[in-house]
């Protein structure tokens, strides 16, 4: 399986010369094809109706051309490899694009590529062409020797390499690399975890994860962005305002990645099967009240980093149906209670008189549905059971009502 590996490093000043140079072209390059697309495009779907676009190998023609005139003689100073593959990008962009239009591609909707800006974080992708990795440096094609901050050693050769730059002018290498899966013996058979807001994860085991406090941080950003709202676009305190609203962006993800990077981790090492709720994220962050809660604690991110290390470590991952109420049952006697409001956080069952607090009793339904020790909870949970035939002292109950 492939993984990316990420590193940071500091460009001299020549070497952020460069890098901005390459950052240049390859942005121009890809709105240069985007902008021959749509022209196609338009042109196509006047005269025949038709959504043809022009390919890879077209597009790269059109690059060749232009790097003989004088407009865009300059793009000759840079590596090819990285222009080269920002066309490609812009490929599988319009191909992912028709193909979730179509309804021949899985997951949500896929938007229509987009234009490229110089405030935006910037990237370069070399292939094996264009790098090597060597004496502890990464050299690439027309910038140089890069040393990057080795935190820890490539597992294997990187196929890849892309150079990134922030919106808070960060730099950054992410390298594509192969990693076999690894076989760690698992300390418990199954685990089910019930996300929440102030509690982040409870667990079927009785245990408790508390996300990290976001509101300063959120605080400070809703000010900034306040004061980067009244002043004129473009001007030197407005340059200084978008950097430090995008520095305070990057110490919240920062923060949240660390979180669950780590509490992943700790769940899918301890744990053989491991069992989340299919939430409806994206319908969730529809209330305005709580979309801003929400989009910082990072439900989604957390499942793609628990399903991505379970395949690596050979774990088995399983989601629970968002339809089914593991809020709604007693998670000892298989009572089913009914909606409770959200203000209620401890639940007292009438069947069995066990007093359950109300995420430990969702973490218990999640792992007990997930390993199929309850399959629907919508109907093992009736007192009567269904019979082919009326007994005779039913006879009553299923004729016509008297009197009428």
């Amino acid at each position: 399986m492939k993984a990316r590996y990420r590193y940071r490093f500091y460009p001299t000043d020549q070497q952020g010369q460069s890098l901005a140079q390459l950052f240049g072209c390859v942005r121009v390059a890809w709105n240069d094809a985007l902008a021959f697309c749509k022209q196609s495009v338009s042109v196509a779907g006047e005269r025949t109706r038709s959504t043809k676009l022009p390919g890879y190998n077209k597009l790269s023609a059109m690059l060749t051309q232009a790097k003989k005139t004088d407009e865009r003689k300059w793009m000759s100073d840079v590596s090819s490899v990285p222009l080269q593959q920002s066309l490609r990008h812009l490929d599988v962009a319009y191909k992912n694009f028709f193909n979730s239009r179509n309804g021949k591609r899985k997951g949500g909707k896929v938007g229509v590529p987009r234009f490229k800006k110089k405030t935006n974080s910037q990237s370069a992708e070399f292939t094996k062409a264009g790098f090597s990795v060597k004496d502890g440096g990464v050299y690439l094609a027309k910038i140089g020797a890069i040393k990057p901050i080795w935190s820890r050693e490539l597992p294997s050769e990187p196929s890849s390499v892309t150079v990134i730059k922030d919106c808070a002018n960060r730099y950054f290498l992410s390298f594509v690399v192969e990693v076999e899966p690894i076989h760690i013996d698992a300390k418990n058979q199954s685990i089910g975890i019930d996300l929440g807001l102030k509690t982040f994860a409870f667990m079927s085991n009785g245990e408790t994860a508390k996300s990290p406090n976001y509101s300063p941080l959120d605080r400070r950003l809703r000010r900034k962005q306040r004061q980067l709202a009244r002043q004129v676009k473009g001007s030197n305190r407005w340059e200084i305002t978008r950097i430090q609203i995008a520095k305070l962006h990057n110490q919240i993800t920062d923060t949240r990645k660390d979180f669950l990077h780590k509490l992943s981790t700790k769940i899918v090492n301890d744990n053989q099967v491991i069992i989340l709720e299919d939430l409806n994220v994206s319908g969730m962050v529809k209330n305005r009240r709580l979309s801003r809660v929400i989009s910082l604690q990072g439900w989604r991110e957390f499942r793609n980093l628990c399903e991505a290390k379970s395949e690596k470590l050979n774990r088995d991952f399983r989601t629970v149906n968002r339809w089914e109420p593991t809020s709604q049952v007693c998670s000892e006697c298989g009572f089913k209670w009914g909606k409770v409001d959200l203000s209620i956080r401890s639940i007292l069952c009438l069947n069995c008189d066990t007093e359950h607090d109300r995420d430990g009793n969702a973490a218990k339904n999640i792992e007990q549905v997930g390993m199929g020790n309850r399959h629907d909870s919508k109907r093992t949970q009736r007192n009567c059971k269904t019979i082919s035939v009326a007994e005779s002292v039913e006879a009553s109950r299923i004729t016509a009502p008297s009197g009428r």
